[in-house]
């Protein structure tokens, strides 16, 4: 592979300099996205195995990250197990018939992954012949908490109290559902890196919701799980949102590496998570809308605290739609151009 840097450092290997990736990188801010969301609906890209990879590989074109992510979305999961899930542009997902009871479980299944998700697959496939081995592909799906609340709240929230309060008052229940999940995804995942992903990312944007108990019994328990079934094959990224309380429980799951958000410090991070795992992070997405000098000097801050070791470059969460490319593009440069100084560090 032409730049393994990505890889090299999820395996804790000296490296000149760190790699380079954004969250949700292959989409929104792109003007050549935009185009194709013009033509195309939401699944429609995801589903057709061309559109995504077009997709998926125009941040590599365009701004010159190190590593390339799978465009989908972390809900053809519960597509795939029976629920209709639809995702409506500047609103964001809707799924009309959620699960409350345990009658509306039974439409619920395990599906064959094969069958239900085989175009992900394929585009994976098209996406590593295309790559031509110029960088890693990632893969990636939800954490089993992230997809419940959709499955339970029907629809986006900021706090997700109707899925809190379906774990808290149907604990027995929201254990199947979140089984069936984990299930579910760690066979899709193991189906990701037989298609092609060079390493997976596990997202649990909602695990900052749940304090450290109910994040252990509600959402880790489940990641530990996929963790343990693809750490093997692959190296796995973990991301949970604003869950810094369990930074040590999730860098003991076997887990390659661990993303952080922009509210805890490099320090704090590395001090709580250890020195065996590699850190991802933890640029907070609204400083790419700064002057480029401004962004060009936090980046550079930014590498100093993480240092010289077991560090990957990213965004603390998923780039802003209103990010100009030339931004995204800075950022990116000035990684890349940390390596006489990245090299340096003690």
């Amino acid at each position: 592979m032409k730049n393994d840097l990505l890889l090299r450092a999820l395996k804790g290997e000296t490296i000149a300099r760190p790699p380079v990736w954004m969250m949700r990188q292959a989409g929104r801010y792109l003007p050549e996205y935009r185009v194709l969301r013009e033509k195309y609906g939401f699944f429609e890209r995801c589903q057709t195995p061309e559109l995504a990879c077009e997709i998926t590989l125009q941040p590599i074109d365009i701004v010159g990250v190190d590593a390339a992510i799978l465009f989908s979305d972390i809900l053809v999961v519960p597509q795939a197990m029976g629920l209709e899930v639809q995702l409506v542009e500047s609103k964001g997902p809707w799924l009309p018939d959620p699960i409350k009871t345990e009658s509306d479980l039974k439409r619920v299944r395990i599906p064959d992954v094969n069958e239900t998700l085989q175009y992900v697959f394929d585009a994976i496939r098209l996406i590593k012949k295309e790559l031509n081995s110029r960088a890693p592909l990632i893969g990636f799906a939800g954490a089993p908490w992230t997809i419940l609340c959709y499955m339970v709240q029907g629809k986006g929230s900021k706090t997700f109290d109707e899925a809190k309060a379906f774990c808290y008052t149907q604990p027995e229940l929201a254990a199947r559902l979140l089984q069936m999940i984990t299930d579910t995804t760690i066979a899709y995942l193991k189906e990701q890196v037989r298609a092609g992903a060079d390493t997976v990312q596990v997202f649990d944007s909602w695990g900052g919701l749940l304090g450290p108990d109910d994040f252990e019994n509600i959402s880790l328990k489940y990641i530990r799980q996929i963790v343990q079934a693809l750490k093997d094959e692959v190296p796995v990224i973990v991301f949970a949102k604003g869950a810094w309380h369990s930074l040590k429980p999730m860098a003991d799951t076997g887990a390659a590496g661990l993303g952080i958000d922009w509210c805890i410090t490099a320090g704090n991070a590395r001090k709580f998570a250890g020195d065996n795992i590699t850190l991802q992070g933890n640029f907070d997405p609204a400083k790419l809308l700064s002057p480029i000098p401004v962004i060009q000097q936090e980046v550079r801050s930014m590498i100093k605290a993480f240092g010289n070791k077991r560090y990957i470059a990213n965004l603390g969460h998923g780039i802003l739609p209103n990010v100009p490319v030339d931004h995204a593009r800075a950022f990116v440069d000035t990684v890349k151009e940390s390596e006489v100084h990245f090299a340096a560090m003690p």
